[in-house]
């Protein structure tokens, strides 16, 4: 029987999603948890991968048992299992061959930015203390809807078949003191939003003109693009699925 995770996780104390040969994982965490309830090694298939210090608000895999599981017993058996710093928040039974990345049709993350200095919001969010504009910013994001190919976005070296990504949401609000980048796809590339706000920031600084957003996409060359902004301030906020993925 195939079940799905959906788990939350602060990222401070990993090297990402996936496992790595030398650096602790919040994969490798939760495979470590389930091996434990079940008496057997289980891996688990993510939904996507998130960079060293990245944070999510929910994010699912799959993994497969030969048996039912009753859900308040199980989520409490792992949440008892976990590190304080990852949650499973639920689990669902799905059809034998639903897949927790390749199903999902779309993909958010929020980028936060503080431009007061505060010690509790100092491992969340992106301290800029230079004022922004945010009306720009906002005519730059519009132009990503306009294109598919965010190859100057990817980090170097990245093995994928397409650069091709379609863009749903991409847009600067202010909430509660806060500056928040909103951005939604049916996929993204590795480094993708990092690089997209840095860019987006050299705009709101006033270093480049809103038409900039254009040139650099159009010339699929990372190096003209903005320097990636720190993973701290990053969240995977959610990923949707088909209603028939769910049995």
């Amino acid at each position: 029987m195939r079940y799905f995770l959906e788990l939350a996780y602060f990222g401070k104390a990993y090297h990402g999603w996936q496992n790595q040969p030398n650096a602790i994982s919040v994969q490798e965490e939760v495979e470590r948890a389930l091996s434990i309830v079940f008496q057997e090694k289980t891996p688990i298939v993510g939904a996507g991968r998130t960079d060293a210090g990245v944070h999510a608000k929910q994010i699912f895999a799959h993994f497969d048992v030969d048996k039912e599981l009753k859900r308040e017993t199980f989520v409490f058996k792992m949440n008892s299992l976990l590190p304080a710093d990852i949650a499973l928040k639920d689990i669902f039974r799905v059809k034998a061959d639903a897949h927790a990345r390749f199903d999902a049709l779309s993909r958010s993350y929020e980028y936060h930015i503080v431009q007061h200095k505060d010690p509790f919001l100092e491992d969340r969010s992106y301290f800029l203390k230079n004022e922004l504009d945010v009306d720009k910013m906002n005519r730059a994001a519009e132009i990503l809807k306009d294109y598919t190919n965010f190859k100057c976005f990817s980090k170097s070296k990245t093995d994928v078949k397409t650069y091709n990504c379609k863009i749903t949401e991409a847009v600067w609000k202010t909430e509660n003191g806060m500056l928040v980048f909103y951005i939604s796809a049916d996929r993204f590339l590795r480094n993708m939003v990092r690089a997209i706000v840095g860019t987006l920031l050299e705009i709101g600084f006033g270093k480049q003109p809103v038409e900039h957003m254009h040139q650099v996409i159009k010339s699929e060359d990372r190096s003209r693009a903005g320097t990636s902004v720190p993973a701290k301030a990053l969240y995977l906020t959610r990923v949707t699925y088909p209603e028939i993925v769910i049995n």
